[in-house]
């Protein structure tokens, strides 16, 4: 999962938000050194990715996407499933996507104390490009795709993944739908345990 799928899946605790957020920052023991409400959401995002990494009908995803982009794969199927949690966004909350995103922006102001150095040199590119927002247009999608390949100095090929994502898009989307609906349930479990 992506970056709104994590926010999403973290509830209504802003700390929980944040520290899920930050989490891909943040190794090992490392979290220890956060105060325990952020901890939560650092520990909530691990779980997300471990139960995301080992469910089958991600990894059907996956694998149709393996052949052009091997080991990226699975980032790209977390970017492609923020796009349909996005279009899909009324499905999952009553509260508008713009309201939700312009609401997290704001939360990650007010957090910015705390916030990982990488997170603070991503956060004003991520605010002004609105890119939780974009998640739900062919176009932003695009854009991510582009920024990440980048990022992998153009090695990954990730900029050329919408071909698959349009040729195999009710695929990619019914994949969505099925799995995101075990990882809420499974988030919230995890929720009242953390």
């Amino acid at each position: 999962m992506n970056f709104l799928a994590h926010i999403y899946l973290s509830g209504n605790d802003p700390y929980v938000k944040i520290g899920n957020f930050m989490a891909d920052s943040i190794h090992g023991k490392k979290y220890l050194k956060y105060p325990k409400p952020y901890q939560r959401g650092i520990l909530l995002h691990r779980t997300i990715d471990t139960f995301t990494d080992a469910h089958p009908t991600v990894r059907l995803s996956t694998k149709r996407l393996h052949p052009y982009y091997s080991h990226y794969s699975g980032v790209i199927v977390d970017i492609f499933y923020d796009h349909f949690l996005a279009k899909n966004w009324q499905r999952y909350s009553e509260e508008p996507l713009e309201s939700f995103t312009s609401g997290f922006y704001l939360l990650l102001k007010e957090h910015y104390e705390i916030l990982p150095m990488n997170i603070k040199k991503m956060m004003p590119y991520m605010i002004a490009d609105n890119w939780l927002l974009n998640y739900a247009h062919l176009e932003g999608i695009g854009r991510v795709l582009s920024g990440m390949d980048r990022r992998t100095q153009n090695r990954s090929g990730m900029n050329n993944a919408l071909t698959q994502l349009n040729e195999f898009y009710i695929e990619f989307e019914q994949e969505f739908i099925s799995f995101f609906e075990e990882l809420e349930h499974h988030c919230q479990q995890k929720i009242t345990e953390l």
